[in-house]
């Protein structure tokens, strides 16, 4: 190593290191106000009176107690668990097999199915959630949970596809194969072989599936009622419905829908890696 390259080499950290520090610095600057703004949410909804001083005058919790029973917090929940699980399970029932064929079979028009799977992720809800909740006023399924199902289940069957077509491409087929020159029937080998290989992937997809529709918005305030209104809808409705509702009450229904979602993430991370999942549907689409 030369004299020359030993003294290139700190000067070249040097001139790197301002951009670290800037990169560093928005990174500090974008977590400093997103956690200025929960703060402020979470002391607001424990707060008695709060106007011009740093904090609030008291502290209490019977802002939640309020919340729970102003905007009918017990019958919301019991409804966004019903849709959720409903829309986990049919989603999983009809994506598994739809994705194992997406991954083991060639078959025409292949490529077309799969951009008909890529489009309800990719395209923003609002684009076919209005058509489709036409289609569900015309029927009388709006208002209903069914058809608060029917509608997540558009995006989240092609999101259990994509989810699930790497997990079953993973598996060698001359695993089914040998199973199935032992004497295994088809029912057999999907139950006992391919069942114990792919529940990682079917845990991580149908947690990815609750999470999804917990949170998803437009679908379900477009194709829900008074009563059948999941938790996002009725915090939407909370804070722009007619009427005058304490700021705390609505702060801390926000409270309880942050923390339930952060509890669904967490989970969710556990299971899967969403670099792997974004990689996967780039792919996809550049395929197609």
């Amino acid at each position: 190593m030369t004299l020359a390259s030993a003294q290139a080499r700190p000067r070249r950290r040097i001139v790197a290191s301002p951009g670290r520090w800037l990169i560093w610095a928005l990174v500090a600057f974008f977590f400093v106000n997103l956690l200025g703004v929960i703060g402020t949410v979470v002391v607001n909804s424990l707060g008695r009176r709060w106007f011009s001083a740093w904090l609030p005058q008291g502290f209490t919790t019977h802002w939640y107690s309020d919340a729970w029973r102003e905007f009918h917090l017990s019958d919301v929940l019991r409804v966004t668990l019903e849709v959720a699980v409903a829309v986990v399970v049919i989603s999983v029932l009809i994506g598994v097999p739809a994705a194992y064929a997406m991954a083991r079979r060639d078959f025409p028009l292949k490529r077309l199915v799969l951009l008909l799977f890529l489009l309800p992720v990719l395209l923003p809800p609002i684009t076919y959630g209005i058509p489709m909740a036409t289609v569900l006023y015309k029927f009388q399924l709006a208002g209903t949970l069914f058809g608060i199902i029917a509608a997540n289940l558009v995006p989240t069957i092609p999101f259990v596809v994509l989810t699930m077509t790497p997990f079953i491409e993973q598996i060698d087929p001359r695993i089914e194969a040998a199973a199935r020159m032992c004497g295994a029937r088809t029912s057999s080998v999907m139950l006992r072989v391919l069942t114990p290989l792919l529940l990682p992937g079917v845990l991580a997809a149908g947690i990815l599936v609750l999470v999804r529709t917990v949170g998803m918005f437009e679908l379900t305030f477009l194709s829900s009622g008074d009563s059948t209104s999941t938790l996002v809808v009725a915090l939407y409705y909370s804070v722009f419905s007619a009427g005058i509702r304490a700021q705390q009450s609505v702060d801390a229904m926000a409270v309880i829908y942050t923390g339930f979602m952060l509890v669904l993430l967490v989970v969710a991370l556990r299971f899967i890696n969403p670099t792997q999942l974004v990689t996967r549907v780039q792919d996809e689409s550049a395929r197609t």
